[in-house]
């Protein structure tokens, strides 16, 4: 009976599956002609070009993807999946050259930035002839024509290509920093991700020397920051600093803040010499970017300045376009491939502003595939595809591209899963990966690579880290004359030693070694994992901490599927109790979209609050949301602290708070901004602000949550859409045992009265 029930569910659901594709606006391609291509198969189906069917058969030829589902652009079948690819190989690059999927400024600047000679040598030929060119030509074969390929050509090709095959062009394509061997065959390098909850320096430095400890961390040294205020980004700037310049390292590896690239320009002018390399976030659109607050002749005046040693590092991911509500028709790789041609034009920018050739830019760039989460993909597979895609086409792009081979917690990529999915990207050898004491961020709570994934990594695919950083680990006698591991391998409180030596410190050995020992316990004691020692084999986690790490993961998974409790949400004083548009929690978390906007009934209770207001609106509206972590809000300690000391705040400033708290199910982000719209879109002319208080980041082990603050005029709210990621500042990390609830209200009201 219960096979049968299995069975019938399983039908029922592969019906509704190609049901809800249909309404997705899957696409259909039912036959081609032989020889056909895009252009002409377009003209024969719709009588004329037509630039959306367009940008549905070159999507339809990627392999499948959640992400691309959503925005309409994937194959409803395996057949419309290779005949989209049949077409895109008979395919001309000057056709795709000349007939861009989206055209705004990002694209004008790639297509002139776009090597002109050496996109003549290659134009005639078909998308098909590309592939096998790269995959039978050398190295210096590809390099010779590769700047000619427009963004949109190289997230075209890939397509085309089995894993191996991505393999084989990424294992034979190498672009190099300056002066290094990162980005060289057979180096893996690694950026030490050192985060804290807290932005507390210890956590952060410890971290930094931990990986030291296990010959880690040599691109660059890059903390997430909690806190992006100009005191908070020079603090955790000077934090790593002293480490690079302790040791001497700063010809050798960059720090950096990973704050909005504005704060770290503000950083360095209110303290030169504060920063080395300067970090942004980017997008495959102009639309897209200006919810990270850029544009393009700001970044490219960012360039400019870039006169030192070190240039720009980038973030990227596939689907980041499409879930913040710029995809604009076209998929995701070509979304992504964009990207890296934004960097290689600010790659340029730099090279003509220094007056040295392009390979001589510091410049590089990773690609956080899986970070955002299950409706970009969702399964290991997936992930693996996405990284393969990524590393050739920031090859060909002429970059040093580096992976955060990643997994959010309601992604069904478990830990284990990642080490699987290393193993099967290692081949293609990206230039770098992330580095942490073990899986799992303490702040960002998603899963990556661990400190000894990377010295499994080495062991197994005989990769090498930069020459110069691998000196220095003999230096401070972690590997030894003969490049293995010695008794100080994974010994964080001996590294200590050897910094507070670096530094001067004339203590004997046993003091200073007890000091660092005492460090190790102060962090992890702050719930930061610090990784100490090793299992059966170097590249084992240690036991306890592998427990622990497994343990904060199941808890994740319970924290994810946790709701508001009816008794919770009486708790909350004047609680008004609202839902977003998602039906239930399965739904909220396999389509986010659907807790950004409320529901019709939320949105008539707010209508009737703001008429209660009358002309007595307040200042302050609190909003409450579940988020990805209900527990997070739950917790004994958590919200009330934060709403009392909020109220005393607002009413030391002099700000007027509503007395009504809303309390949204199924909330996201945008669920606070939506009802920023509702409340006060007719209220005046003074701003008005919006604390949206919301459960984030499972994992951790801290239930932590945040609070995104927008203060603008009714005018701006009145415009639905207006007030987005851009105009928001967030405080994350709140909890009992990180940024402390109450502090977190006063910084909160701070803020609010810069605003």
């Amino acid at each position: 009976m219960f096979k049968k029930g299995k069975l019938a569910a399983g039908i029922t659901g592969a019906l509704v599956m190609t049901f809800l594709a249909s309404l997705a606006g899957a696409v259909t391609i039912g036959s081609v002609k032989p020889g056909e291509d895009v252009m002409q198969y377009i003209t024969r189906t719709k009588g004329k070009f037509d630039q959306t069917l367009y940008q549905k058969v070159i999507g339809a030829a990627n392999a499948y993807k959640e992400g691309d589902e959503g925005l309409g652009v994937a194959a409803d079948n395996e057949l419309s999946r290779e005949n989209a690819r049949k077409l895109l190989a008979n395919t001309k690059i000057k056709d795709i050259n000349n007939n861009p999927l989206f055209v705004d400024g990002q694209e004008k600047l790639i297509r002139r930035t776009t090597d002109k000679a050496a996109y003549n040598k290659v134009r005639n030929m078909t998308m098909g002839q590309l592939k096998n060119f790269l995959l039978t030509q050398p190295e210096a074969e590809i390099k010779a024509i590769m700047g000619g390929l427009h963004s949109d050509v190289i997230g075209s090709v890939v397509k085309l290509m089995s894993n191996d095959e991505l393999i084989r062009v990424g294992s034979k394509i190498f672009n190099t920093l300056p002066g290094s061997n990162i980005g060289a065959k057979g180096y893996l390098s690694a950026r030490i991700q050192p985060n804290s909850p807290t932005d507390n320096p210890e956590d952060i430095q410890m971290q930094v020397l931990d990986g030291f400890s296990y010959a880690v961390g040599d691109i660059v040294i890059g903390t997430n920051p909690v806190d992006s205020q100009l005191e908070a980004t020079l603090r955790v700037q000077n934090a790593l600093k002293e480490i690079v310049t302790a040791f001497e390292l700063e010809d050798t590896v960059p720090w950096c803040v990973l704050a909005h690239i504005d704060g770290q320009a503000a950083a360095e002018k209110e303290e030169p010499g504060s920063t080395a390399i300067w970090f942004q976030s980017l997008a495959g659109t102009e639309s897209a970017n200006k919810t990270f607050d850029l544009t393009i002749q700001k970044m490219i005046d960012y360039a400019k300045m870039r006169k030192g040693p070190y240039g720009l590092y980038f973030e990227t991911g596939q689907g980041a376009d499409y879930t913040n509500g710029h995809g604009h028709g076209f998929d995701m790789v070509v979304h992504e491939s964009r990207k890296y041609g934004f960097a290689r034009a600010l790659k340029q920018e730099i090279a003509k502003t220094k007056g040295v050739p392009e390979d001589e830019v510091w410049l590089h760039l990773n690609d956080v595939a899986g970070f955002i989460g299950p409706e970009v993909f969702k399964t290991r597979e997936q992930l693996v595809r996405c990284c393969l895609e990524d590393i050739v086409m920031g090859k060909l792009h002429g970059l040093v591209l580096g992976l955060d081979i990643c997994s959010t917690l309601h992604m069904p990529v478990t830990l284990d899963d990642l080490a699987w999915c290393q193993d099967q990207i290692a081949p293609a050898n990206p230039a770098y990966l992330m580095a942490l004491p073990t899986r799992n961020d303490p702040m960002l709570s998603y899963l990556t690579t661990g400190f000894q994934d990377h010295v499994r990594l080495r062991e197994k695919f005989d990769f090498k880290v930069n020459d110069a950083m691998w000196d220095f680990f003999k230096k401070i006698e972690v590997i030894d004359a003969n490049g293995q591991p010695t008794e100080h391998f994974g010994d964080p409180a001996w590294v200590y030693f050897k910094f507070r030596q670096a530094k001067g410190d004339t203590r004997s050995f046993d003091v200073i070694y007890a000091e660092g020992k005492k460090a190790i316990k102060n962090v992890q004691n702050r719930g930061v994992d610090i990784a100490v020692g090793y299992g059966e084999n170097i590249w084992d986690l240690e036991p306890v901490t592998n427990k622990r790490i497994h343990d904060l993961y199941d808890d994740a998974k319970i924290s994810l599927w946790a709701e508001f409790t009816p008794e919770f949400i009486n708790s909350i004083p004047n609680a008004v109790s609202i839902k977003s548009q998602a039906h239930d929690r399965e739904n909220y978390i396999s389509a986010p979209a659907t807790g950004e906007k409320l529901s019709a009934s939320a949105v008539a209770t707010l209508d009737k609050l703001a008429a209660s207001w009358g002309n007595k609106v307040p200042d302050v509206q609190i909003v409450i949301s579940d988020g990805l972590n209900a527990k997070a809000i739950m917790d004994d300690g958590h919200l009330m602290p934060y709403l009392n000391e909020l109220k005393k705040q607002c009413k030391k400033a002099g700000l007027t708070l509503s007395d009504k708290n809303i309390v949204v199910t199924g909330g996201r982000v945008r669920a606070g901004y939506n009802a920023g719209e509702v409340l006060y879109g007719k209220a005046g002319s003074a701003p008005k602000a919006v604390v949206h208080i919301i459960g984030e980041r499972p994992g951790s082990g801290h239930h932590a949550f945040s609070a995104y603050l927008v203060k603008v005029k009714p005018s701006t709210w009145a415009k639905a859409g207006s007030v987005d990621h851009d105009q928001s500042k967030v405080l994350s990390g709140i909890s009992d045992t990180g940024l402390v609830p109450a502090e977190a209200a006063r910084q909160t009201v701070k803020l609010l009265m810069e605003m």
